[in-house]
Formats: structure tokens, sequence, C-alpha cells
């Protein structure tokens, strides 16, 4: 039965881009020999001092880490709409990129280029996994995703999500949100801001195994709008 998984029920919070990421590195070998030397022009995700710390740490925040999240949740509530372009890397360390939009509340669109055949959509409510070459849909609760954090109209990350560290240099701001399901495990979020304008650059999901999924932002433009019809799903195609 391809319309549910049984990762997406272990792991429904992670599903959203670390199934994907698996899809795509299947497909990883052949789109690294599709785009040849222009692979190499794609930014790379990186890991700032003290990241690998951020995942062990947790305890009460201080006052300046609480004014950086009050900051950060400021820049997330005011992006209504984004446009740009994406790099992902999986746990094997494949990278795949595409085009992203996204459109709040709920709304966004991981396009990923040729040969890759996925697509990852958002209506709001629900997100679709789609994959071109095979036909097919895979639909889970945006409510049980990490997106959530990101398209949510009004943002606060300090009510909404369990805040385990905050971490700040002179190139970024990151923090780490935790959750905890009895069947799933342990997922992480790390969000990663420029410490300049706080912009989202980046952000990696950690499964309860320990494997990461980062995705890179880069070529963002806040000022067009999407076209609504980016963000429709097709529930008719699950029907039998």
């Amino acid at each position: 039965m391809r319309r549910w998984y049984s990762a997406f029920v272990a792991a429904a919070l992670a599903a959203a881009l670390s199934v994907v990421a698996v899809r795509a590195e299947a497909v990883a070998p052949e789109a690294a020999a599709a785009r040849g030397k222009n692979a190499q022009n794609l930014p790379t995700p990186v890991v700032p001092r003290g990241a690998a710390n951020a995942r062990a740490r947790g305890g009460p925040l201080d006052d300046q880490q609480r004014a950086l999240v009050q900051r950060i949740n400021a820049y997330l509530t005011s992006v209504h709409t984004l446009i740009g372009d994406f790099v992902q890397v999986g746990p094997d360390g494949s990278r795949t990129d595409g085009k992203f939009y996204l459109q709040k509340p709920g709304r966004v669109r991981f396009e990923y280029n040729p040969p890759s055949p996925l697509e990852l959509v958002s209506d709001g409510r629900s997100v679709a996994i789609r994959d071109r070459r095979l036909a097919t849909q895979d639909l889970l609760l945006l409510s049980q995703t990490p997106l959530r954090f990101l398209l949510s109209e009004r943002i606060d990350l300090l009510k909404e999500g369990n805040l385990v560290h905050v971490y700040s240099d002179d190139v970024f701001v990151t923090i780490v949100l935790e959750e905890k399901q009895t069947l799933g495990g342990t997922h992480r979020l790390l969000l990663m801001f420029n410490a300049q304008d706080l912009q989202l650059k980046q952000w990696t999901v950690t499964d309860p195994q320990g494997y990461d999924t980062t995705v890179a932002l880069y070529n963002l433009d806040a000022g067009k709008k999407p076209d609504p019809g980016l963000f429709r799903i097709n529930y008719e195609r699950l029907r039998d």
C-alpha cells in the first residue's frame, strides 16, 4: 500500500523532509551525473561552531537567548511569501536541489530539479510527497511535520515548540527544537538564521536514529507572490 509508509506512522514528525531525503538518495548518483560541473556551483550547507554541542544541551534560556528567539519570532511572522532555491543534503551526503515557493499560512512547494522526480507540496492542511516518475502520492498532516514551525501565520517558538537550545556567533543564530513521540522517538529540528538580518538560511531534521537531512536556502525573494495553483493537492489520486 503506497499511500502510507510505516516510516510515516513511526516518525511522522520528520517524515516530510526525511522521507524525501531517503527517496532522493536513490536518484542522487543520476542527478549528480546530469548536473555535472554545475553541481559545483551550488552552495554548501554549513555547521556553525557549537552546533554539535547544541544537540546535547538543554536547560532554561537566559535573557539574551530569549531576546534572540523573540527577534526570530518577529522575523518569521513578518514573512508572508517567499520564493527561492534550495539544496538538500541527505544522511549519506548526497545532494539534490530545486526551487521552493512559500505562502503563509501553511502553503509551501519544493520542486526537485530533474532527474529527481520528487515534489513536496503543502496546501495548509496536508503535505503531499509526489513521485512524478511513478505517478504516486503520499499524504500526511501538516501538523505532524516540522514544516508547521515555519508556515504558521504567527510564530512563537517559545510556546509552540520544545526549545532546547539557542546558540549565536558572528555569522549565525542557531536554535534547536525537540519533540518526543511515544512511537516515533525523539526528533530534532535545528534552524539557522543569518546573524545580521535573521534571514532563515537552513534547517536540519534529525531522526531518532541520528540521521540528518539538511535543507539550505538561497536566492530568496520575499517580494513575489507565488501562483496559488502551486499549492493544490489532488486528493482524488488517493481514491481507489
